[in-house]
């Protein structure tokens, strides 16, 4: 197979033609070794973008519209940050680190982390600003060779573990918690399901409408978290007659702080928990007008907010909760402190149905961000029955991905068992992913030096300090080795009744799948069946849709195929009157992959 080639050596030139469609054209190709670059530009306001030709075409104008505005940025970052973190984990970390000061000085460690990656992204984004999808887009401009590698990878890893069952079984859990009843376990997954189910019907019955439903939800949990603080803070002015003591858990702040690894792994994967969504916007970077300003203002915002209002609520908590009580309250954080303030009653109800809409607004926005990765994925052209992936109609929403989502979550919610589902879920959808984070980090140096090579460095509207894309690399470092650290008492004596790093190797494991996946795929099938993989370039419907659809050419073919079609996949304009082979579906075709 040999080693791919991410530092090509020879010098760049450029073949000049003009673009006449989507499918059929000469466009500009700009080469650099084995790389080709095609320059690609959409309606959105961006500028041009420079991409590696493998990559899935640019969409010139978005299928769904561009009805994400400034407000919209923010509360897709706000809904997915703000799910139930904030209000079900904090009594987990205050276990795991042993102590208030480290509990505090970790929800910092949070917000650090969510400015760096948010950073990383946003340099991201103004390399390639006319493309939805994040992380799927990032990787496969990053490492372009092999190809289809990362595509391939990711594009398992997120079928794999596309799921939301932990905030669907949150908030289930409220649910019965507002109406006063416990519930069995099969009741819990019944009712997680149900709830699921209308977060899904509700994104593909209107793509606009959704988003509002989004933003409202999303300003009623802001609204809950500002009322959280403002009481914490009437509390700790010693203003609450039964709690006399509201700086008890302040004085001696540290005391009982754990020097245990794994302890210490497992509460920095809950806050990674609690603050993911900060790059939720950049999912729709293709539905957003003029994305990199809007982005850079109003992400930016959804960050400090989220991170102001996370320190506050903590501070309330502890305020008013006795620590050894806070400790164990795991699921329901938020509801300990509200009867201590309250008492139970009408009060706690009232925080639960709360919570409740906060649960179904982050279900909304993950969705909504989800969908775009995975039609994302689609457009790469790796997944079969790619029309499914990338059609918006009848609704004008990509129904392929949500059906993909509900399904998965699905599993996820009525496979495992309730009692250490939760916290393997959280944990097992983290260690993929702080890989991939890795990856997209250092990512970035290789996306500088390719952009310097074609003496394009200095055109991107961003750009990370060195030291913050440094902190952020080292901190999915720490994330990926500490969980392999025992925790004191022996291998089934941590937050899991199993053992303790079983999520570790799980997520390993997919990892392994995917590159066996992609040589069995890439490499064994073709040699034996005598073809080559190549991508052409598909239009879908009338809606602005088109996508790679990757074909098998047989050998004897493949000369031929070269000459008609560029390496993004379209049709060369010499050859497209003339060519039976179009991305239309004509008669000769190649076997689709």
């Amino acid at each position: 197979m040999g080693l791919p080639k991410f530092w090509p050596r020879p010098g760049t030139s450029e073949i000049q033609a003009i673009e006449t469609s989507p499918s059929a054209s000469d466009i500009s190709v700009i080469r650099d070794g084995d790389l080709a670059y095609t320059v690609e530009k959409a309606e959105n306001g961006s500028k041009p973008s420079y991409q590696e030709a493998a990559g899935a075409p640019v969409e010139s104008k978005s299928p769904l519209g561009y009805h994400v505005g400034w407000l919209t940025v923010i509360f897709l970052n706000v809904n997915q940050m703000i799910g139930t973190g904030i209000f079900s984990t904090p009594g987990t970390i205050l276990n795991d680190t042993g102590s208030v000061g480290l509990a505090l000085i970790y929800w910092t460690i949070g917000f650090g982390l969510a400015v760096a990656g948010f950073c990383v992204y946003l340099e991201l984004a103004s390399f390639f600003p006319n493309r939805s999808g994040s992380d799927v887009v990032y990787l496969e401009q990053e490492y372009p060779r092999p190809k289809h590698f990362f595509p391939v990878t990711f594009a398992f890893y997120s079928v794999v573990l596309s799921f939301s069952s932990s905030n669907a079984i949150v908030l289930a859990r409220y649910l019965y918690q507002c109406i006063g009843s416990t519930p069995t376990d099969w009741q819990l997954k019944g009712v997680a399901t149900a709830a699921y189910t209308v977060a899904t019907l509700c994104v593909i019955l209107h793509n606009r409408y959704s988003l509002w439903l989004a933003n409202i939800l999303g300003a009623v949990k802001v609204i809950t978290l500002v009322f959280i603080s403002i009481t914490g803070l009437v509390v700790l002015g010693g203003n609450v007659a039964h709690i006399p003591d509201p700086g008890a858990n302040f004085r001696n702040a540290f005391e009982g702080t754990t020097s245990n690894g794994n302890d210490l792994a497992v509460a920095l994967v809950n806050i990674v928990f609690s603050y993911t969504g900060y790059a939720n916007a950049f999912n729709m970077v293709n539905e957003i007008k003029n994305p990199i300003p809007t982005l850079k203002r109003n992400g930016a915002l959804s960050i400090i907010i989220v991170g102001l209002l996370y320190m506050l609520c903590n501070i309330a908590y502890f305020a008013a909760v006795p620590k050894e009580e806070f400790a164990k309250s795991k699921e329901i954080s938020a509801s300990v402190f509200f009867v201590a303030v309250f008492g139970a009653g009408h009060a706690d109800k009232a925080l639960s149905a709360l919570v409740l809409l906060s649960a179904f607004a982050n279900l909304l926005a993950v969705l909504i961000g989800q969908s775009r990765v995975i039609r994302e994925i689609g457009r790469q052209g790796v997944l079969p029955f790619t029309e499914f992936w990338v059609s918006t109609k009848p609704f004008g929403t990509p129904i392929g991905p949500y059906f993909l989502k509900w399904l998965v979550t699905f599993i996820m919610i009525v496979a495992p068992p309730a009692g250490d589902a939760f916290q393997f879920v959280v944990s097992l959808g983290t260690y993929p992913q702080s890989i991939f984070h890795l990856a997209l980090a250092i990512g970035v140096y290789l996306v500088r030096y390719r952009l310097k090579r074609l003496g394009r460095a200095k055109q991107t509207e961003f750009k990370t300090w060195d030291v913050v894309l440094i902190f952020f690399i080292l901190l999915q470092v720490y994330i990926l080795a500490t969980p392999w650290i025992p925790p004191e008492g022996g291998p089934y004596a941590g937050s899991v009744s199993f053992w303790y790093a079983t999520y570790c190797v799980v997520g390993i494991g997919v990892i392994i799948a995917c590159g066996i996946y992609y040589v069995i795929w890439m490499y064994l099938l073709p040699r034996w069946k005598e073809y080559q993989i190549r991508p052409e370039v598909l239009n879908v419907d009338d809606t602005g849709s088109i996508t790679h659809r990757l074909v098998k050419v047989p050998l004897a073919e493949v000369a031929k195929w070269d000459e008609e079609h560029d390496e993004a996949g379209r049709l060369r304009q010499r050859h497209a009157a003339h060519s039976r082979r179009s991305s239309q579906g004509d008669e000769g075709e190649p076997k689709v992959v």
